[in-house]
This record gives structure tokens, C-alpha cells and sequence, in this order.
């Protein structure tokens, strides 16, 4: 591998760059009109115009992108996370030319786009699913029978979804017709499909997932898992590793189960397998991502590696440097999404960034993966996320207090951002008691009212 191109953009473009750049790997940044000036572009060797700023004429262009891979003779390509990093069909437009493709094999990524194939393959080895269809519904009529077989609330889902889209919560036979056409049609705009499934509502269950990674050799090592049930709308706000409700015997369990479900898969690179696991204790396979995950520093902290360079390593056609019984796991990581969304309402809050300043940190202990700079444009066409502030303590204890302070000093003016929530959570006691779950945000909101002279939430 010599030369890779990054087929996207913000915090993850940096991060991937500066760990290629330690390899020895030249590096080609891709962007759109909005991102003419931003600093990924900057830091790698070359960059190449994808076209104007709406992500479909740009970032999600797979002729564009592999166009900018023939012109800067890139031997590789990373997907990173988000736009076109689960596409099977990119995928395959990079391996037909005799490209690497920085993730699972092209015939891996089209079956696992259906949930549904996922839900069968993972009940097929023995590892437990959510209650539910496994396959698509034919009908609202099926809907209509799950709905008397499972009880309510029952969530429908996308087979071919993702990021929370089209997720429908019904807890009335009523709603099940407008149900149904809704996540049909959402599908269909969002991700050219309308096939739907349905999984038994487990409420208040929280979202545990495992990090694994395989080699071209047969080889697979899992690193630990993460807690990631801080989420609004199934969007996660804080993740943390390990997890505080995963006893030893149970992480040996879902690692057990990850490396079962990604050889049956034939999984290749870096992935996560998610779970769930409900009030009664039991967990249940959720779904896969194929791709590196927003998350992924937090197991970087609490075991000394780095995901990325073992990305690269795998795909060219390295064996795993590590065994698994050389995982160690070292105190706790906790990690905070900042948007740029206004923290009372959670609209985007687009603009130019008119004044930046990072605590003075340790860096051993804190890390900012971001590609913030004064005078840098928050566009208006992208995920709003604008950095991720990671911390790391030998108790969970103190990595949460370490995160309020860095939080708590860390100042972006010109745009709103979701900081205060942050610190919010990190104040509440059901979460330094490490009791909470996927519906612990709204609850946590009650307890609290927003102070907007000082910018912060207050305990009420």
C-alpha cells in the first residue's frame, strides 16, 4: 500500500491521515465546494475536487470518487464511517480496478446491507436475536399478526436502513397502516428499499457493542466492548469502554458470539457486531456495522491499539500483529460527541467558527479527534458532528470527572453545540452510578432546566 485516498471528510479524514502518514502511506483528501478550505484537505499530500456541496453530487458520487481514485493513482481506499463506508456497490467499483478496499469484501457488504439476512445468519449459529420477524414483512397484515404475537410496543425497521431512519414505534393496533407506509416510504427515498421487519420494543434496554477485527488468514481477535446506550433518536451522545453493566463471564460470552458471527460471515478488516441487553439480563444480537465506528478511540485508550493502522495492515493482506490473548484492557474511556445543534431544541446550528480554544491536556490522558480551526465554516449539508473529546482514567470515576473539566474548557463560539448535554449526562446520578439505559436521556432532561446566560443545564 502505498498511496491511499480517503472517500470522506471532517475528524475521521484527519485521523485517517495521520495514521497513514505515520506508515509511510501518501494520502489523497476528496471534497465538495463546502469543504474547498477545510483542514483534511490541508493535511494530505493531494486533493481532488468531487463537485458541489449536497453529499449525492459529491461525497455519496461513486463515479466522481473513482474518478479522483484513477487520476491520483491511489493503490487503496478508506471508506471511513458514514456516506459510502457500508456501500457494497463502491465497494466493488474499488476492488473491480484492482484497488484495495479498506474494509470487508465487496460480496460481505451486499448481504449484510439486509438486517434480515443478519437476523437469520446470527439465529442459524446459535447467538441469540431481538424477538421479532426473520424476514420481511409481506404486508401490513403481517404487521398486524406480529403486532398480536409479540404485544406492545413492537418496533418496524428497515431491512435495508440505517442511522435510525425509518425506525416506527407502534404501541397501537391503530397505528399500524400509517406505521407501515411511513418506514416503506422513508425506505424508499433513503435507501432505494421498502422492506421492512419487526423487532419486539425490549425497553429500557441497554446497547452494548464488541470490536472485532479479521484477517485475509482466517484470524480474528475481539477488543472489548462499549457501553453506547446515551443516544437521542438512536443517535449516540456518549459512549464509554468497558462497559459498566458487563460482567467478565458475559464479555467472554458476546466475544464469543462476534467471532462466531463474523467467520460465518466470511468478515474481513474491522467491524462491530451491536447487542442488546434487556432488564432481564439476557443479550440479544442486534446488527453489524462494516466499518470503523464513530466510538472506536475509546477501545483505542483502554487497550494501546490503533484500529486504523490494523485497517491498513489487514487489507494489505497483512496477518494480525496481535492474538488475542495479548488484549489487555486498562482502566476506563469515555468519549463525548460534540454537534452543532442547539443544545434545548437539537436543531443544526450552522455558521463560521469565530473563536476555538482546547484545554492544556495531558495527552496520554485526553484526546480530540476534530477538524475544528477559527474561520471554518459548520456546513449546513453534513452530519453535524464536529469533534469527539475522549478521556481516559484508571476508574471510570475519574475518567468522568476528567471529561467534565476537559468539557468544561472546551470553547467553540459562532455555532451552538450539544456540550452542555454532555456535561449534563456526565452530572447525572444514574449515569456516574452507571444505571441507565437507551431511554435514560429523556428522563435525565426532567431533572434538569437549561440556563441560557451561563450556557449549561442546571439540576433542578
Amino acid at each position: 500500500m502505498r498511496k491511499l485516498l480517503i472517500a470522506n471528510r471532517g475528524e475521521i479524514a484527519v485521523r485517517i491521515i495521520r495514521t497513514a502518514r505515520d506508515m509511510g502511506i501518501e494520502t489523497v483528501a476528496v471534497y465538495s465546494d463546502a469543504d474547498r478550505n477545510a483542514s483534511h484537505v490541508r493535511e494530505a499530500d493531494e486533493a481532488f475536487h468531487l463537485g458541489p456541496s449536497p453529499a449525492p453530487k459529491s461525497y455519496l458520487d461513486i463515479d466522481r470518487i473513482m474518478d479522483a481514485v484513477g487520476k491520483s493513482g491511489a493503490d487503496a481506499v478508506h471508506p471511513g464511517y458514514g456516506f459510502l463506508s457500508e456501500n457494497a456497490a463502491f465497494a466493488e467499483a474499488v476492488a473491480s480496478r484492482g484497488t484495495t478496499f479498506v474494509g470487508p469484501p465487496p460480496s460481505v457488504l451486499e448481504k449484510i446491507e439486509s438486517k434480515c439476512y443478519c437476523r437469520n445468519l446470527s439465529d442459524s449459529v446459535g447467538v441469540p436475536v431481538i424477538p421479532g420477524s426473520l424476514d420481511v414483512l409481506d404486508d401490513a397484515a403481517s404487521l398486524h399478526r406480529a403486532f398480536q404475537e409479540h404485544g406492545s410496543p413492537i418496533l418496524l425497521k428497515l431491512d435495508k436502513g440505517g442511522g435510525g431512519k425509518g425506525i416506527q414505534v407502534i404501541r397501537h393496533a391503530h397505528e399500524i397502516e400509517n406505521a407501515f407506509e411511513a418506514s416503506r416510504s422513508m425506505g424508499k427515498v433513503a435507501f432505494g428499499s421498502q422492506d421492512c421487519y419487526v423487532e419486539k420494543g425490549l425497553g429500557r434496554a441497554r446497547h452494548i457493542e464488541v470490536q472485532f477485527i479479521g484477517d485475509h488468514h482466517g484470524n480474528y481477535i475481539t477488543l472489548g466492548e462499549r457501553e453506547c446506550s446515551i443516544q437521542r433518536r438512536y443517535q449516540k451522545i456518549i459512549e464509554e469502554a468497558p462497559s459498566p453493566a458487563v460482567t467478565a463471564s458475559e464479555r467472554a460470552m458476546l466475544e464469543g458470539w462476534t467471532i462466531r458471527l463474523a467467520s460465518a460471515m466470511g468478515y474481513r478488516n474491522a467491524g462491530t457486531i451491536e447487542y442488546l441487553l434487556a432488564e432481564d439480563g439476557r443479550f440479544y444480537f442486534m446488527e453489524i456495522n462494516a466499518r470503523i465506528q464513530v466510538e472506536h478511540p475509546v477501545t483505542e485508550f483502554i487497550t494501546g491499539t490503533d484500529i486504523v493502522r490494523i485497517q491498513l495492515e489487514v487489507a494489505a493482506g497483512k496477518r494480525l500483529g496481535i492474538a488475542q490473548e495479548d488484549v489487555r484492557f486498562d482502566g476506563h474511556a469515555i468519549q463525548a460527541r460534540v454537534y452543532a445543534e442547539d443544545p434545548v431544541s437539537f436543531m443544526p446550528s450552522p455558521g463560521v467558527i469565530s473563536k476555538l480554544r482546547f484545554p492544556v491536556i495531558r495527552k496520554i490522558k485526553t484526546r480530540f479527534d476534530h477538524a475544528l480551526e477559527e474561520g471554518g465554516a459548520v456546513s449546513p449539508f453534513y452530519d453535524p458532528m464536529l469533534a469527539k473529546v475522549i478521556v481516559w482514567g484508571s476508574t471510570r470515576e475519574r475518567a468522568i470527572e476528567r471529561l467534565k473539566k476537559r468539557l468544561s474548557c472546551f470553547t467553540i463560539e459562532g455555532t451552538k453545540t450539544t456540550i452542555p448535554i454532555a456535561l449534563m449526562v456526565l452530572d447525572s446520578p444514574d449515569f456516574v452510578n452507571g444505571e441507565f439505559h437507551t431511554e435514560s436521556l429523556e428522563s435525565i432532561f426532567k431533572q434538569y432546566a437549561f440556563d441560557p446566560d451561563e450556557n449549561r443545564y442546571r439540576r433542578i
